[in-house]
Order: structure tokens, then C-alpha cells, then sequence
């Protein structure tokens, strides 16, 4: 396969300055998703078969995925920009530890998948994986009969033990999260049995959505905001082609930047609008945002909208903590749009992002800070004092704690705040949006170097 190492050799890195802009324009295909990207890659390689993948996301995070099923026995081919091949395989033991640098998805559903395969595998990963905790994967996984050792905490490096011979469970994540849900249906899809998950509160069902397409007997069945899957192993997997859609998470900061910055009209093409990924749009909306929603089909079971955002007077709002879930990769984001608003946003319910990538809610609150905005902290809240349409005084260095939503989330302030604001280093961005700049830069945007 093309070696992820040498696709991201160009790729920015330094400190970037963002200074304010106007009149920001153009129409962008929404960047692929990652999530479905990743589980794209780890279905194929289990499918049997050629199964074919157009659309993926070539970020360093769904490369590095793309790269251990490989080591796992599957073969991946790339044709061309975003159009790969994958042929499904039993899954052996890799030759050498399986580095996933600095993607807790790809590592948390790795692990799921190869549970199901008698196979000895280390995972490892960058700094920031390695300080994430890997307990709450493992646990449930030993429950049905694997066997790890890891680091102190139960952090990386991890080395797992599978097992063809899984015991089936019955298991309510103490945590909302979808990778955690993912990885022990993974390993459902080898257990001998139903294996159940319950959620008091629905996360991303993308796995869900997958699954049936290749052929699992997997089912899922909601209750007001709770859900429970259930998952029978031993159903064969099929090749099957599929199509990214756009995501929602990336697409969020071409949408901030247009709210944002007077006189602006965007449009990204492509959005897809799972319901468990789409609470940001749904706050916006509720801060009076100008979005229109156009629908446009659907790829991978997910529909699609195009998104034409424009710039827009906005109102802070009390986000209900049980929208946590939907939205929470874009609360760095959120916390930057609502620095523009008019009055307070309050938003709650967000333990989670402190075992993110960095400790993304005492981040979140720090970028604020060093930018002139006033806010309160809490143990899983953050309380953002709006500063208008005139924007916050900005002037700040942001510590980006090598967090790729914190980077593109400090830029995007940059471009509407009074005064220039820099980030420390724009590296890690290639993590998630590798386009970043590409797509800014196609509306109108420009990051200095330094």
C-alpha cells in the first residue's frame, strides 16, 4: 500500500496567525468524514473479499488505521486520491507494534476488531494517545474472554491478547462513547452469542449504520435518547463498496468562519446529518444562526445535506447537557462561536472532553482566556460571557497541547477577533482535516506563517 508517511510529508507545521477577514465566499465538498473512514477501513479488512472505498479521509489519523489493518493481515491498495482497495483476511499477529499515533478511534476500535482473532498485538501510539485511557476498552473486552497488558493507568503501550472463543455480554458503558461501543461490537462480531450494549445516551451510531451493510446481524433498537445494540456473532462478513460522506465535525469550522466574519457566504456540499453528530447545527440554530439546509442524498446509509451558512447576529444560549453526545468534538468550536454572540452560553455536561486528545475543556477555557474572553470553569462546564458581533479583543497566544481542534478552533477566532491571534503549532491538524488550509484559503482565508 502507499505509505502514510510519505503522504503527509508537506504538510504545515509551526506557529499560524490568523487576522480578521471579510466577505468570505466560495463552495467546498464538505471533507470526508473520519469516523466512517475508520470504520470503513477496519470492515473491509475483516469482510471477505475486494471491497472498495471512494471518499476516504487521508488524514494522518485514517492512515495510520489504513496501515495496521495492513500489518493484521488485510491487503490495502490505493488507486488514487480518497479511492482505496481492501481485501478482507483472518486477522495474525502483526510482525511489529501497530502505531496509531495520535487516533483514539482507530486504536479503541482496533482493538475491538482484533478481539475476535487468536493473535498477539501491541498497539501504540504518540505522547497525547499514550496519556488517554484504554481501561475503558479493555475492561468490557476482558469480560468476554481477552486477556492485555498495559501501562500503568491503563494507558498505551497495550499489548492484546485475542481470542476466537469470545464470551458474549450484556454492558452499559459507565461513559458515553462511541468508540468504547464500537470496539465491543467488533468484538461481538466474534463472540458466541448476542453481545449487547446499552446507552442511556444514544452516541454516534456510524458502526451501527456499517455493519448490516457488510453483512453483520446487528440490530439496534432507541427509546427516546437511549438506544441498545445488539450484535450475534458469527454471521460472515461480505465486500462492499462504499463512499465517505462529509463530516459534520470538520465542516464546523468553515461554518464558524462564515458566522463569524462580516459579509460572508459559504456553502459546504455534501454534510452528512446523522442525528448523533448534528447537535452543533442544532445550537446554532437555536444562537440565530443563518444556515440552509438543502438535502442531497445519501452515501453509506447516511443522508446528506448541502449547508449554506452566512454571516449572522448570534445569541448565546443553555445548551442541555443531554446534547453532550452529538456534539462532542465541537465544543472548542462552540466555545469560539459564542465568544461573538450577544450574552452568555452555557454549556454542560462536557466530562468527556477532558479525556480527549488533551484536556480539550481546560483548553477550550485557556484559548478563551488568552484571547480576552470571559469565562467560568467547572469540573464539566464551561460558561463563555459573549463579547458581541464586534468579536472578543483576541491578541493570544493559543497553547494547542498538540490537539488538532484546538489549532483549527484558535484560527478560526483569529479571523474575527479585533486583534491577530497565533497558535503555537498547526502539525497535529493533519490528524483530522488535512485540506484545512487548502479549503480556508479557497474561501478567502490566509494563516502567516510564525
Amino acid at each position: 500500500m502507499t505509505d502514510p508517511a510519505d503522504m503527509s510529508k508537506s504538510r504545515p507545521s509551526g506557529a499560524r496567525t490568523a487576522r480578521r477577514v471579510k466577505g468570505l465566499a466560495g463552495t467546498l465538498a464538505a471533507p470526508p468524514d473520519k469516523s466512517v473512514s475508520h470504520r470503513a477501513l477496519i470492515f473491509s479488512a475483516l469482510a471477505a473479499g475486494e471491497s472498495r472505498i471512494t471518499g476516504l479521509l487521508e488524514s494522518d489519523d485514517v492512515l495510520a488505521t489504513a496501515r495496521a489493518v495492513a500489518a493484521l493481515g488485510a491487503e490495502v491498495s490505493r488507486d488514487g486520491a480518497g479511492a482505496w482497495r481492501v481485501s478482507g483476511a483472518p486477522w495474525t499477529s502483526p510482525a511489529a507494534p501497530l502505531d496509531l499515533g495520535n487516533s483514539g478511534t482507530g486504536v479503541r476500535l482496533l482493538m475491538g476488531a482484533a478481539a475476535r482473532f487468536d493473535l498477539e498485538a501491541v498497539f501504540t501510539g504518540d505522547a497525547s494517545l499514550s496519556s488517554r485511557p484504554m481501561a475503558r476498552v479493555l475492561d468490557p473486552l476482558a469480560q468476554m474472554g481477552v486477556r492485555s497488558e498495559c501501562a500503568d493507568g491503563g494507558r498505551l503501550p497495550a499489548r492484546l491478547f485475542g481470542s476466537s472463543r469470545l464470551k458474549p455480554i450484556d454492558y452499559t458503558p459507565p461513559v458515553a462513547s462511541a468508540q468504547v461501543k464500537s470496539a465491543i461490537l467488533l468484538a461481538g462480531l466474534g463472540a458466541e452469542g448476542e453481545t449487547i450494549v446499552r446507552e442511556p445516551h444514544a452516541t454516534r451510531a456510524h458502526t451501527e449504520t456499517m455493519a448490516p451493510l457488510y453483512g453483520a446481524d446487528l440490530t439496534v433498537e432507541r427509546d427516546g435518547a437511549s438506544a441498545v445494540a445488539r450484535v450475534r456473532g458469527g454471521a460472515p462478513l461480505r465486500a462492499f463498496d462504499l463512499d465517505v460522506p462529509g463530516d459534520p465535525s470538520s465542516a464546523a469550522f468553515a461554518t464558524a468562519a462564515a458566522l463569524i466574519c462580516a459579509d460572508s457566504a459559504i456553502t459546504l456540499s455534501g454534510v452528512m446529518t446523522n442525528p448523533a453528530r448534528f447537535g452543533l447545527y442544532e445550537t446554532l440554530q437555536e444562537m440565530g444562526a443563518d444556515l440552509t439546509l438543502s438535502p442531497s442524498g445519501a452515501r453509506a446509509g447516511e443522508a446528506l445535506v448541502d449547508l449554506t451558512v452566512k454571516s449572522s447576529m448570534l445569541k448565546g444560549v443553555d445548551v442541555p447537557p443531554d446534547r453532550a453526545p452529538s456534539m462532542i468534538d465541537e465544543y472548542p468550536i462552540l466555545s469560539v462561536i459564542a465568544a461573538f454572540a450577544e450574552g452568555r452560553t452555557v454549556m454542560r455536561g462536557l466530562a468527556e472532553l477532558r479525556a480527549k486528545e488533551s484536556d480539550r475543556l481546560a483548553a477550550s477555557a485557556a484559548l478563551l482566556q488568552a484571547n480576552g474572553v470571559t469565562i467560568e470553569l467547572g469540573e464539566d462546564t464551561l460558561i463563555v460571557e459573549g463579547c458581541g458581533p464586534s468579536g472578543p479583543p483576541g491578541g493570544g497566544l493559543v497553547q494547542t497541547h498538540h490537539d488538532h481542534r484546538l489549532a483549527m478552533s484558535g484560527l478560526v477566532m483569529g479571523l474575527g477577533a479585533r486583534a491577530p491571534v497565533t497558535v503555537d503549532d498547526v502539525a497535529m491538524i493533519a490528524t483530522s482535516y488535512p485540506g484545512f488550509f487548502d479549503d480556508f484559503a479557497a474561501l478567502g482565508a490566509v494563516f502567516e506563517a510564525g
